[in-house]
């Protein structure tokens, strides 16, 4: 089994030990970095196959596969000196960071492989995008909840805004909390209603048998209430918005 080496364990880093290690089946021996000490040493703790390196050159000595999880604005200073053989493999999970500008920091001919690892992959239940395919990494993920692998690296910035959304969900719901309060809803009435509301939502995102469009139109009446916010708040103008915002989101990736 590939030993597995992490650079930078911050909150993608931490999802993928634990994701790795609740599973069943046989679990990697895995490397940490002391970036993130206090997350590194509390892994290392509840894992019996996780250890604490001194530097990362040790962590990259000791891994086949080498996770690099650290902030983008830090990369010159986490990565400066390693050495990295060309027998290792890189994955670049840096948001934002190609493989082109991470190899010219890393001087090595090693496979570079980007993705997007999800904090859901701590309950293996998260797809990650990988760019390009490797069957190492591919596997990897597939333990993590699966792999979604795309050609090239146009794709994967567009999965890459897509990811971009997430928080602003969160703050849809809390605006829809916030409005019942109003309204003189106590706070934790209207926040455990909300919640329920929406989990019921993404339990049904489950049914792939559906379209996104149709689970839509299921859960409408013509001319019913939901019919009604949709097409009155969610409108075109309101969607146009949305997209010019994604597509600013995906210019700016692609310089």
């Amino acid at each position: 089994m590939q030993c597995i080496g992490i650079i930078g364990v911050g909150e993608i880093g931490r999802a993928i030990v634990t994701g790795l290690n609740e599973e069943a089946e046989e679990t990697p021996e895995v490397f940490l970095s002391p970036r993130g000490a206090r997350a590194a040493a509390e892994l290392s703790e509840r894992y019996d196959r996780v250890q604490v390196c001194a530097d990362n050159q040790e962590v990259v000595d000791r891994s086949d596969v080498v996770i690099i999880a650290v902030r983008a604005q830090d990369r010159s200073e986490a990565l400066a000196d390693l050495r990295i053989d060309a027998d290792k493999v890189v994955v670049n999970v840096m948001a934002g960071v190609g493989n082109d500008d991470l190899r010219r920091l890393l001087a090595t001919d090693a496979p570079l492989v980007r993705a997007i690892p999800l904090p859901a992959v701590r309950e293996r239940r998260s797809v990650t995008v990988t760019c390009p395919r490797h069957p190492v990494v591919d596997s990897l993920f597939n333990r993590l909840g699966g792999a979604l692998p795309v050609a090239d690296e146009a794709e994967f910035d567009v999965f890459s805004a897509l990811t971009a959304t997430l928080t602003t969900h969160y703050a849809y719901l809390a605006t829809l909390t916030s409005w019942a309060t109003g309204h003189g809803i106590a706070p934790d009435d209207a926040d455990r209603y909300v919640r329920s509301l929406f989990q019921a939502v993404g339990r049904t995102l489950g049914d792939e048998s559906r379209s996104l469009p149709q689970l839509a139109a299921h859960h409408e009446t013509p001319g019913g209430i939901n019919e009604r916010v949709r097409s009155t708040w969610f409108d075109a103008d309101n969607s146009g918005a949305l997209g010019k915002t994604l597509d600013g989101l995906l210019a700016d990736l692609r310089e």
